[in-house]
């Protein structure tokens, strides 16, 4: 298996898309936040990637492709909170909404940071530097 169909860079891309529907999401309940009766959404990914990648473990004879299966199968799915936090019936809040893009963004530039090392060692390898 080479560098760039490797399950590690698999789950780096599987995971550039969940953070980009997850600051996605975030946006769109921000700028809900005065729309009466908006209730938040949120964005699963790793929680459900979590147990489906150690279940798969398990597997000892195919463990690399029961990972493969694991990652292609693993979406981020978007979800409605029941949640009101104010008299309007909306449950946003602008703060912790606001928190949670700035985690996203950071997680995201770490996750492009690790991508762009990955590929800076296989055109080192390529060059034969």
């Amino acid at each position: 298996m080479d560098l760039l169909t490797s399950n590690s860079q698999w789950m780096m891309e599987k995971t550039m898309g969940a953070l980009w529907t997850r600051q996605s999401t975030i946006l769109n309940n921000i700028a809900n936040a005065e729309t009466p009766n908006y209730k938040p959404q949120t964005v699963s990914f790793e929680d459900t990637l979590r147990m489906r990648l150690e279940s798969a473990a398990g597997q000892q004879n195919r463990a690399g492709e029961a990972v493969r299966d694991v990652l292609d199968s693993t979406r981020p799915t978007v979800q409605e909170a029941q949640v009101s936090t104010r008299m309007d019936d909306n449950g946003v809040n602008v703060i912790n909404e606001s928190l949670e893009l700035v985690r996203a963004g950071y997680q995201l530039q770490y996750l492009m940071q690790s991508i762009s090392s990955d590929l800076a060692t296989l055109r080192t390898a390529v060059r034969g530097q």
